[in-house]
């Protein structure tokens, strides 16, 4: 069963992940990796919200937010090659 993953969920993790490319570009500050951990709790409450309210998997749910973000499949056209 595919799980249906909103938007919300999806512009959270992209902030969360560019919040960590930031703080990783740097040399470590507080301030600096506050930002990304603050992101990512976000993404992660949201998650947990968002997997209770439709009776799905949290790890499920999670994994596949994640692999649409960091790993999306290529388009159609592309796979063909």
């Amino acid at each position: 069963m595919a799980i249906d993953i909103p938007e919300e969920l999806i512009r959270l993790q992209r902030s969360a992940a560019e919040e960590q490319r930031k703080a990783l570009a740097e040399p470590y500050t507080e301030e600096g990796w506050a930002v990304w951990r603050e992101a990512a709790a976000r993404f992660q409450a949201a998650v947990t919200e968002h997997a209770e309210a439709a009776g799905v998997s949290r790890f499920e749910l999670e994994m596949a937010v994640k692999k649409a973000v960091l790993r999306p499949d290529p388009p159609a056209d592309e796979r063909r090659r």
